[in-house]
């Protein structure tokens, strides 16, 4: 996760794909994607208003309403830290055993720190599959790269 989010990609992400997936098991996939498959898409031929060459930023209050972005992600060993940038500096770890197809509460306001935000609702195509208890994601893999 970290070579493929981090370390491939020169500045940034501006869609995740679903090769962000490659090597998961098929049903597991296509219940993630409906059986679609789009790529990742990188912010690399970015082009400055000074013509120099694009860079990673680090994201502050500023950078953060210029850009107009609005949810944060730090990796970390035991998860990753979902921040909703327009409510917090920092939120609630989700350990990485957390069943992707889980659905979380997707209003920005709920990822304040504390506990993974509790479940909205099961998500119909992976209800069935889903833990009883589990909290769910933030977004797609498809909306989780943008701002």
């Amino acid at each position: 996760m970290a070579r493929h989010l981090i370390d491939d990609v020169t500045v940034g992400w501006d869609e995740l794909g679903t090769d962000l997936l490659d090597g998961a098991p098929p049903a597991l996939v296509t219940t993630l994607t409906g059986g679609e498959h789009w790529p990742s898409r990188t912010l690399d031929r970015l082009v400055t208003p000074d013509g120099s060459p694009p860079a990673r930023m680090t994201v502050t209050d500023a950078t953060a309403d210029a850009q107009d972005l609005q949810w944060g992600y730090v990796l970390h060993a035991e998860g990753i830290e979902v921040i909703s940038i327009l409510h917090a500096d920092n939120g609630p770890l989700v350990d990485w055993a957390i069943d992707p197809r889980t659905a979380f509460n997707d209003h920005p306001a709920a990822w304040s720190p504390g506990p993974v935000p509790p479940r909205r609702g099961p998500r119909a195509a992976a209800s069935a599959n889903a833990p009883a208890a589990a909290p769910v994601k933030a977004g797609s893999p498809r909306s989780a790269g943008r701002r």
